[in-house]
């Protein structure tokens, strides 16, 4: 069996996705980070963008995250989002006609978050 991590991604109203994985991939605020099992220590702010598990299956998990927390300590990786959501969860025509209202409003952190969440879909 390979080596694996147990992760846990949480937003501030549900808990997202919780098991084992090869692999996290997920935006800070330093820039794009992948965390594998052995890694170094590590407590990052999380920036908008999609996060990707790889999963001990080998499937792949893809999350919509806006702002948080990431840490990594004795192979356990914590998400902790202000907002996160799996890329299944999405309503992908929602998420286009929020994409145009915010450009069409010149709304920065709505543009953002539908982008994110047009981004995470893609992803999957």
């Amino acid at each position: 069996m390979a080596a694996e991590l147990h992760v846990e991604l949480v937003a501030a109203d549900r808990s997202v996705w919780s098991g084992e994985a090869t692999l996290v991939v997920a935006r800070t605020a330093s820039g794009d980070i992948g965390v594998m099992p052995g890694h170094q220590p590590l407590l990052g702010v999380l920036e908008s963008g999609p996060v990707t598990i790889r999963t001990s299956e080998g499937g792949t998990v893809v999350a919509a995250v806006h702002g948080g927390f990431i840490s990594f300590a004795d192979n356990k990786l914590s998400l902790l989002a202000e907002i996160a959501e799996l890329s299944d969860e999405i309503d992908v025509q929602s998420a286009e006609r929020e994409l145009e209202r915010a450009k069409a409003e010149g709304d920065a952190f709505a543009e953002r978050r539908a982008d994110v969440r047009l981004r995470a879909v893609a992803a999957r």
